[in-house]
């Protein structure tokens, strides 16, 4: 597998709630007035333009919105997907695995991850920044 890069990593958090809220904002799409739509038709009845309000729902507009979101969720779910495997099966050392879990997709603080795995947070520190091996 590729290599995973130190910003990848850390923007692991960030795509999984960025993930959460576009899941929202499809579940919500639509609701209320957000799929209404209006334009300025000219009605010629009058042998002459007589510009006319028309209230609508857009139907483009809330086409296109649904496949972005769902286009961008696909794309997050993969790159996830790709990190998460990375941890999981290219790091070979059990322990840094164990830390870089903890830190990178659970979201513990060295803090926390020393006291589980009974280490002084420095140690941990120096797993999490030693280059990938």
């Amino acid at each position: 597998m590729e290599q995973v890069t130190r910003v990848q990593l850390e923007s692991y958090g960030s795509m999984k709630r960025e993930i959460l809220e576009l899941k929202h904002k499809l579940a919500s799409l639509g609701e209320g007035d957000s799929r209404l739509g209006s334009s300025v038709i000219k009605d010629y009845r009058k042998g002459y333009p007589v510009p006319q309000a028309v209230v609508g729902v857009d139907w483009e507009r809330y086409k296109w919105q649904k496949e972005h979101y769902e286009k961008r969720i696909r794309a997050l779910k993969e790159e996830c997907d790709a990190i998460e495997r990375y941890v999981e099966e290219d790091i070979e050392d059990s322990l840094t695995r164990r830390i870089f879990r903890m830190y990178f997709l659970e979201g513990r603080t060295q803090k926390e991850i020393a006291g589980l795995i009974h280490m002084d947070r420095s140690s941990v520190s120096r797993k999490l920044n030693a280059p990938a091996r």
